[in-house]
């Protein structure tokens, strides 16, 4: 006897009324914009009949908030991906570089997280290891927001860090690098062939932050799938089952995602995560000595305050990249 359906029809309801809700939170930012423009035309109007300085400077803040939310509902413009619309999972790994590298990861997620708070977004953190005397040697993050994959698939690559190392009493100029892997958060259960002898299942003792039960049992699962060698983790969970279950969850969509990007672009240029985390392969470079730029070598996008890249402002990459995606499939 077939079971009922209605798991899936409760998860098609659910999707519909997110998507329901998306479109009506678009409709209402574009008449913001509209009446916004028109705030903005009196603004300036009465500043001009009036020669008020203030009234000028009120404009030009308004117009300034005005140009990031059009920017903002743009960008939503260039998302046509099957799982634009779904929650990100974020995995930073330190690579070469040792101490330094780690505190560069602890950056970046610093970064990311700043980014998050922007948009209004959240994150929880599913996977988490300390770095050996400072930083972090991997994190793992799930980022929950309306589009959160179709705006942070531009993060997976290498991300290069050329700075004044803290850790370094010469105070020599040191080069960092940390990866960044991104998937999309797939809820429903795919139809993807998981065969018992492909994969390796490790428990070890959870790691970080978490409150009474971290530290204490063997909770967390690391799953191994040897003919890809993709390696997804879980700690968060409150039960070994339940890490074990969003593990597989992940691994499943990555496997998803990696045949489907198979008929469009060779192995070599999908596999991210088992490149070199070194020179030569960094899709964005930030540079803080002697001289500071954050580059992103896919795009030529360029910002010359990199402070204010590393404290999130990162929409004008995410932008340039996705605008680069929509030449592409034309």
């Amino acid at each position: 006897m077939e079971e009922p359906d209605f798991w899936d029809d409760s998860t098609k309801a659910q999707n519909q009324t997110k998507e329901l809700s998306a479109l009506k939170n678009d409709i209402e930012q574009y008449k913001d914009l509209e009446q916004s423009y028109e705030d903005i035309e009196t603004l300036i109007e009465m500043g001009m009949e009036e020669e008020d300085e203030e009234i000028s400077k009120e404009a030009e803040q308004e117009l300034i908030k005005f140009k990031e939310t059009f920017e903002q509902l743009r960008m939503k413009t260039l998302l046509f991906g099957e799982y634009d619309g779904n929650d990100a999972i974020i995995k930073l790994n330190a690579g070469a570089g040792g101490t330094e590298a780690c505190d560069w990861a602890e950056m970046l997620y610093r970064m990311y997280t700043r980014w998050v708070e922007r948009h209004g977004f959240s994150a929880e953190v599913l996977d988490y290891l300390d770095g050996d005397e400072a930083g972090i040697k991997s994190i793992t993050f799930e980022v929950h927001g309306e589009n959160a994959y179709g705006f942070l698939k531009s993060e997976k690559g290498v991300h290069r860090l050329v700075r004044i190392s803290p850790f370094n009493a010469a105070g020599k100029r040191q080069t960092s690098f940390v990866s960044c892997d991104v998937m999309p958060d797939i809820e429903e259960d795919l139809d993807v062939e998981v065969r018992d002898e492909d994969i390796r299942v490790d428990t070890y003792r959870s790691s970080g932050a978490g409150g009474q039960h971290i530290n204490k049992t063997s909770s967390a699962i690391r799953i191994t799938h040897m003919p890809t060698g993709i390696v997804v983790q879980c700690q968060n969970e409150r039960s070994q089952h339940l890490n074990k279950e969003k593990a597989m969850q992940m691994l499943k969509a990555k496997l998803y995602i990696l045949e489907q990007q198979k008929n469009e672009e060779n192995l070599a240029d999908i596999r991210g995560e088992v490149t070199d985390i070194a020179w030569g392969n960094q899709i964005r470079s930030y540079v803080l000595q002697p001289y500071t730029m954050v580059k992103d070598h896919r795009t030529n996008e360029e910002n010359g305050n990199a402070q204010s890249v590393l404290d999130g402002n990162i929409d004008s990459f995410i932008n340039a990249f996705l605008k680069s995606l929509a030449v592409k499939k034309k």
